[in-house]
């Protein structure tokens, strides 16, 4: 079979419009009419991806339809967004943090709410209002980074117990 420029132009633009299994299906068609060889011509005169094509063999072949990985898809972390956001969360915070009072962990205590963070890296680092991330992704950055957003517990002087009365106490016999 002879590709021709309108043939060409039109199995490029109807695979363009499918998606999914419709479009794996579309070329794993399109290659068993071109028989042997097919996979490698529509490669090269089409444009279209081996790997796909083979896909849509297999499943043509076998009947059944290979699930897509969508949930590998989607939302990027906030340091593809804002790569030096880690090192300015850092900058703001660690001069307004202490470390446990009892000295039993190596957490560090901050004052400044995740809001206020927020507020400070737009007036001292220059983000802007509509770029910056919410005040929930702050809050989990700071988590991230190892400071919690708590109130800093004040050392608390022990308790005065009252003496024990006498009739109080046990009697050994």
């Amino acid at each position: 079979m002879e590709f021709t420029e309108a043939l060409k132009t039109v199995l490029a633009e109807t695979a363009k419009t499918l998606t999914g299994a419709a479009r794996r299906l579309f070329m794993a068609r399109t290659v068993k009419m071109l028989g042997y060889g097919g996979m490698q011509r529509a490669e090269n005169e089409l444009g279209w991806n081996r790997g796909t094509m083979r896909k849509g063999v297999h499943e043509l072949e076998s009947g059944l339809t290979c699930l897509d990985n969508a949930s590998a898809r989607g939302r990027k972390r906030a340091e593809e967004h804002w790569p030096h956001l880690a090192q300015d969360l850092r900058e703001i915070v660690k001069p307004q943090s202490q470390i446990d009072p009892s000295f039993k962990t190596q957490r560090l205590y901050t004052r400044l709410s995740a809001a206020a963070v927020r507020q400070q890296l737009i007036q001292q680092k220059g983000y802007v209002e509509t770029d910056l991330p919410s005040r929930r992704t702050v809050s989990t950055k700071l988590n991230d980074l190892g400071f919690h957003l708590r109130k800093v517990a004040k050392s608390k002087p022990k308790k005065s117990y009252p003496k024990p009365m006498p009739f109080l106490r046990k009697s050994t016999g």
